[in-house]
């Protein structure tokens, strides 16, 4: 029985050449299948800011008076709604613009919403102006990146 042995050298350098260009191999095919699953556009939507943080204000005209509803808002949600101190001669004309705002004020916080609020009937218009208002202020919020 003849056999022939068959002897194979190998350098180091050879060696390690190999190893380091399937070690890169390895870390281009991670990086391709991290930078390519699904559902990543849905995680980076999440964490978005949806407002730039400051306090928005809106101006409404009143008989010549003017108000400003201002609205304060961090990345990520409504934190007030507020009417800026209104003159006597507003308040005087317009008693119910202070209470509708607070009783509007409590639902945006709560719901981060202007849709679907309630207000009696006897402060339909009052309220319709106020949340047209809150609305212009939080367009200047929206973060439109």
């Amino acid at each position: 029985m003849s056999s022939k042995t068959k002897i194979v050298v190998l350098r180091m350098k050879e060696i390690i050449y190999t190893a380091i260009f399937v070690g890169l191999g390895l870390l281009l095919i991670t990086l391709f299948l991290i930078m390519f699953r699904p559902g990543r556009e849905k995680a980076a939507a999440s964490h978005e800011a949806r407002f730039v943080p400051g306090i928005y204000t809106a101006s409404i005209i009143l008989g010549g008076q003017e108000a400003n509803v201002e609205v304060c808002v961090d990345s990520h949600q409504i934190t007030s709604v507020t009417l800026a101190p209104l003159s006597e001669a507003v308040t005087t004309m317009y008693p119910l613009m202070q209470p509708s705002m607070e009783n509007l004020a409590q639902q945006i916080v709560s719901t981060q919403s202007t849709e679907n609020l309630t207000y009696s009937d006897e402060t339909r218009f009052t309220s319709s102006v106020l949340i047209q208002a809150v609305d212009q202020a939080l367009k200047k919020a929206v973060n439109t990146q």
